[in-house]
């Protein structure tokens, strides 16, 4: 009898989903095992007609369920809980769904300001209120999916390598355990390194890094350590993988710096905080990280951004 699996996303941009067709032949091999009872965003399965009025939200029963998004709505809560009641092994899927991911920069904001920003500046129409019908009601904060509901499995990545998604789930088809990378990018870097060096200020990112000998991009090895050249770059604190089966991680060979998609090391990591002890021990300066926000791109979930004052933000 096939695996059956059901998906749903949730304050995601659908590009986790995506990963399942860009498996190519991978994914033919997996629908020969696998039946995939429900996902939206690549079959024709609803849940219902209009989740605002729903008492109860019933998604068929699942053995795999895939989750991507975080939860920043009240609608995306009912649909993560409806999933969980459904599936009887949750995969968080994508770096949204593990760690908060993009849309959890709004945690920088009450949902006021962003409302404000939205509807009530100086390009938008006058309005003396915020839409609050037939759209889902905002919950205070941008939440990864384990602070509501229990995950079994956290797969991250940007969206994550199709490789992993393929493998995860045949090992679960088989019965078998899988294990993702657990060193971090650098860790699987040629880049050369020299220790610290004369740079002390972070570059502008527009600024292109300086190879030794050729701009060979499959040459990885021909290059300087991108923070040993003052490049602001991610891969001491975060997961190695988004390479897939392949050894280099896609940004390095492709000659930029780690933005950090795969999420820290550990789950519970700091990003921002292991970056800045990267940074010092490389001899930059972080007074000249023009801000830091954008350190927790892709893990501002769990607490880790929360707003701060205009008075704060105009001082800084």
């Amino acid at each position: 009898m096939p695996v059956k699996i059901a998906g749903e996303s949730l304050n995601a941009c659908s590009g986790c989903e995506i990963s399942l067709l860009d498996m190519g032949e991978n994914f033919l091999k997996l629908l020969e095992v696998v039946q995939i009872v429900h996902l939206p965003l690549l079959m024709d399965s609803k849940h219902i007609e209009n989740l605002q009025n729903a008492q109860v939200l019933e998604l068929p029963k699942a053995d795999i369920g895939l989750v991507s998004g975080s939860i920043k709505t009240r609608e995306n809560l009912q649909l993560a809980l409806a999933m969980r009641e459904s599936c009887d092994f949750i995969i968080g899927m994508g770096t949204c769904a593990t760690h908060g991911g993009i849309p959890a920069l709004a945690n920088s904001y009450t949902n006021e300001q962003i409302m404000t920003c939205c509807f009530k500046t100086d390009n938008t129409d006058e309005t003396d209120r915020f839409p609050t019908e037939l759209v889902p009601g905002l919950l205070e904060s941008c939440h990864a999916l384990d602070e509501k509901i229990k995950v079994d499995f956290y797969l991250p990545g940007c969206p994550p390598h199709p490789d992993h998604l393929f493998n995860l789930i045949c090992a679960l088809e088989k019965g078998e355990d899988y294990v993702l990378p657990e060193k971090s990018v650098c860790d699987n870097c040629s880049a050369q390194r020299e220790g610290i060096g004369e740079v002390t200020n972070l570059k502008r990112p527009l600024k292109l890094p300086d190879w030794k000998d050729s701009q060979d991009l499959e040459n990885p090895d021909q290059f300087k350590c991108f923070i040993e050249q003052g490049f602001l770059c991610m891969g001491p604190v975060t997961r190695d993988g988004c390479g897939g089966d392949k050894d280099l991680a896609r940004c390095i060979t492709a000659g930029m710096p780690c933005r950090g998609c795969y999420g820290p090391i550990q789950h519970q990591g700091n990003q921002k905080l292991g970056i800045l002890n990267a940074l010092s021990s490389n001899g930059i300066d972080i007074g000249s990280l023009p801000e830091m926000v954008s350190l927790l791109r892709f893990s501002g979930g769990h607490g880790r951004l929360r707003p701060i004052s205009l008075k704060s933000r105009k001082h800084k």
